[in-house]
Order: C-alpha cells, then sequence, then structure tokens
C-alpha cells in the first residue's frame, strides 16, 4: 500500500524539526539540498520561509518535498522546490506513490495564494505534469582509482590539466569565511564577463556559516602568485555538488578551472564520495557542457515542472540564460553590478 493511503502530510519548517537531518538522510536519494543547511542558507539571507511537504510515522520521517515560499513585489508570492537549487528530488521511504505530495503543496499554495508552484526533477509522479524548461544534467562517478577518472575524460581535458600542472598552480582546499571572500571577488568577474548580476555576498557568507562551518562544503582555489579560478562544492554522505565557479579570464589560457576540478575529484574520492553532481547546464550552452562531458560525466534531461495555481495548469517558462539584460550588465562597473545583485535576488528563485 503507497503512502497516500496510510498517512496524513503536514507542513513543516525543517529548520524547527528536532533532528530533521538525521531523518531525512534515513530516505533514499536524500541529498545536501534535502537537509536544512540550505533552508537556514536561503531564509537568512532572503527571509523566503521553508514549507516542506512532509509525512511521519511517530518519530519516523516517511517521506518530503522541500518547498520554499518565495516572496517579491516584482513576481508576487511562489513555490519553489527549491530556490537556487539545480534539482531537488521528492523522496518517499518506500518509493511509492508520491503524487500527494504535490497535490498538499498545490493546496497549500492556494491558501497562500501563491502564483505557481515550480518543481525541479524527480516530477514524474506528478499526475499530469509536463516540463516546462529542460536542462541537462551531469554527474561523475568518482572512485579511488585516480587513473580510471584519467580514462573516462576526453583528450581535451586531459591535455588542458597537464598545461594547468606545467604552468605551477596550486590548488589549496578551505572551509573559512575568508577562502569564500576569495571565491566571491572571483565571482563577481565572472559573472560581469556574463552579464548577469552576482548573488549577494550575504549569500555566500550564510553559506560560509552554515554549510562550511558544519564541514558540509569545502572551497578549492586555485593560486598562480594570486588566486586565479575557484570553486564551492557541497557534500552530504556519499554525494558531492559542484555549486559554483569562476575564474580570472586573464588567466585562462593556463586552465585553472579544469585543475580546480581534478583536484577536487580526487580529494572527494578519497573522502569515500561515490558521485559528484556538476548541477545544471542550459540547452543552448555548448561550452559548458562540454566542458562538463569532458571530465567523463553521464549527462542526462533534467525536467522542471511549473503548475500555475490562477489557471490551474501546467505552463512553459525559459530558462534566463540570455536576454536583453546581459547586454546591460556587461556595461555596468563592478559596484553599480552588486548593487543590482542585492536588490534584485531577494525577488528570485
Amino acid at each position: 500500500m503507497g503512502l497516500t493511503a496510510r498517512v496524513e502530510l503536514a507542513i513543516v519548517n525543517p529548520i524547527e524539526v528536532r533532528n530533521w537531518d538525521c531523518l531525512v538522510q534515513q530516505l533514499p536519494g536524500a541529498g545536501f539540498f534535502h537537509g536544512s543547511a540550505w533552508a537556514r542558507v536561503l531564509q537568512g539571507t532572503y527571509g523566503h520561509q521553508p514549507a516542506y511537504i512532509a509525512s511521519f510515522a511517530g518519530d519516523r520521517l516517511l517521506g518530503t518535498l522541500p518547498v520554499m515560499e518565495v516572496s517579491g513585489r516584482l513576481l508576487g508570492r511562489r513555490g519553489v522546490s527549491l530556490p537556487f537549487t539545480d534539482s531537488c528530488f521528492v523522496l518517499s521511504e518506500d518509493g511509492g506513490d508520491t503524487s500527494a505530495f504535490y497535490r498538499q503543496a498545490l493546496s497549500y499554495g492556494k491558501r497562500r495564494k501563491w502564483r505557481f508552484l515550480e518543481c525541479r526533477g524527480g516530477t514524474r509522479q506528478w499526475q499530469g505534469s509536463s516540463p516546462s524548461v529542460q536542462f541537462y544534467g551531469h554527474r561523475i562517478e568518482l572512485e579511488p582509482n585516480e587513473q580510471a577518472m584519467l580514462d573516462r575524460m576526453g583528450g581535451a581535458t586531459r591535455r588542458a590539466l597537464r598545461k594547468a600542472g606545467s604552468a605551477g598552480l596550486k590548488v589549496e582546499f578551505r572551509q573559512d569565511e575568508v577562502a569564500m571572500r576569495t571565491y566571491f571577488e572571483l565571482h563577481c568577474l565572472t559573472r560581469k564577463r556574463q552579464g548577469i548580476p552576482p548573488q549577494p555576498w550575504r549569500f555566500f557568507e550564510n553559506i560560509a556559516r552554515h554549510v562550511l562551518e558544519a564541514k558540509q562544503g569545502f572551497v578549492a582555489i586555485a593560486t598562480a602568485k594570486r588566486p586565479v579560478a575557484a570553486a564551492v562544492f557541497f557534500k552530504k554522505e556519499r554525494e558531492a555538488i559542484y555549486k559554483f565557479g569562476a575564474s580570472d579570464y586573464r588567466w585562462q589560457e593556463l586552465r585553472a578551472n579544469n585543475l580546480v576540478m581534478w583536484e577536487s575529484m580526487k580529494r572527494l574520492a578519497r573522502e569515500g564520495i561515490e558521485h559528484l553532481s556538476l548541477g545544471r547546464t542550459s540547452m543552448g550552452n555548448e561550452g559548458l557542457r562540454r566542458f562538463k562531458v569532458g571530465f567523463g560525466a553521464r549527462e542526462q534531461k533534467l525536467d522542471y515542472c511549473r503548475y500555475d495555481l490562477r489557471e490551474e495548469l501546467f505552463v512553459m517558462s525559459g530558462d534566463g540564460a540570455e536576454g536583453w539584460g546581459t547586454r546591460v550588465f556587461r556595461r555596468l562597473p563592478l559596484p553599480l553590478l552588486r548593487l543590482a545583485g542585492r536588490m534584485i535576488y531577494p525577488h528570485l528563485s
């Protein structure tokens, strides 16, 4: 008998549930974003309110659909599973029917007057759903045998690693706020080149506090007299996530991004991590796609589904990868671009 026939569902805040992280990690497929750390980052930075759909049998968690309520004057109120997350799957103890989680989320959203509910990945059991937008998802299988991982890489990636090695780059791993500040400076440079406002420093400061200090992630920094590339990784149990990457384009020929990824892969494998998720990639971003596939990543389609609660139907949406705004943001001085990020991101998800 499926989960929906046995228990009632409740709306909970994982930050306030005792032992939430221990409870959720008992569910098959649980990952970093299902834990309370990410909820703390989002609530502490932007004020988004957790509204996780959950079912319990006594003290045991049977399943959950993580949702945050996002409110803003620009886009109104909506539910997102989860904001600034590449994918977040509904979890169930027995792997049974999870459609009731989506029904409960929609019912709650109607009471809260959400414009829409958006879920990112794992939506096959959302009855009648259709993708609003698709991305590529990439995942690398890690193992202690470094040569085996190298053999799965593309020739261009291996050449880039040799070039980075011959350039004398050094990669260090850190879990402190100073390291996050180093990443943030490179992040701002990268976002300006891409024509995208950077997330505000407060966002990364909260990641340092709630994720890095809890030993659930690290910053990898490549240095050539000065920091030239960096990346932020999250980890939980046997899975890790490549969440952010940035670099100083003036040092692009050193292939520091490649070395940061490879050294991080080796470190994670030594720690017993078995899988590394590389997040989402826009369908039109062929350069980033090649970068990820070059490390031997397996590729799959990642569906996002958005249900319009006013029209009561699934609707299409764009991935926002390119538009008129990118041309404007590329021209802004860095201080103004950072200001734009502080003003815009509280309204986004």
